[in-house]
């Protein structure tokens, strides 16, 4: 088992670059947000449309250029695709986006911080020093997400600011296993 999953980080650790770079789309994604609250409403819209789909097509091309290596390669591609499959219909249904845009943004980030917990506690097992940065992030984007389904009709600015926030906690929890994954190539070579 140890072996497996040490073999799994050993594979994940190649491609150490794909995850701060989707870390630094959600936190450019939070900002942004952050800065045009009123007309954030309709563009969260456009952007969190493509930002998921860019975001599953990454999320595929990582998860198939490490299925030999990686024993659970198959959740990573299930993230991939399900992320490929929201953004498509979200791009192809923009009135639609809106109407129901925190449903969609709130189980995304459910989703998500799940998955970030995870990662985050596998991380504990190897013995990485950044796993409770992983961990706090992946409980904010869950605390995030719980809060936009909570409330959905609640108001355009509330769930542009909960969203703003939660891309930005995600964004940060990817840049911080994008490094750890870095230590761990620059450790194996």
């Amino acid at each position: 088992m140890a072996t497996t999953v040490l073999n799994s980080v050993r594979s994940a650790a190649k491609n150490w670059w794909i995850s701060p770079i989707i870390g630094a789309l959600y936190i450019f994604a939070g900002f942004w947000v952050f800065r045009t609250p009123l007309a954030s409403y309709i563009s969260l819209s456009i952007i969190f449309s493509v930002l998921i789909f860019v975001s599953g097509i990454m999320e595929i091309a990582f998860a198939i250029s490490n299925r030999k290596e990686i024993p659970g390669w198959g959740w990573y591609l299930t993230g991939g695709i399900l992320d490929l499959i929201i953004g498509i219909l979200l791009i192809s249904n923009p009135v639609m986006t809106m109407a129901i845009l925190p449903y969609f943004v709130g189980f995304w980030l459910l989703f998500r911080g799940i998955m970030a917990i995870g990662v985050s506690i596998q991380s504990s097992t190897l013995g990485m020093p950044n796993w409770g940065w992983l961990l706090a992030s992946g409980i904010a984007t869950l605390i995030f997400a719980f809060l936009v389904l909570a409330n959905p009709l609640f108001g355009g600015l509330s769930i542009v600011y909960m969203t703003a926030f939660a891309f930005i906690f995600m964004g940060v929890f990817r840049i911080f296993l994008g490094f750890d994954l870095k230590k761990i190539h620059k450790a194996i070579k």
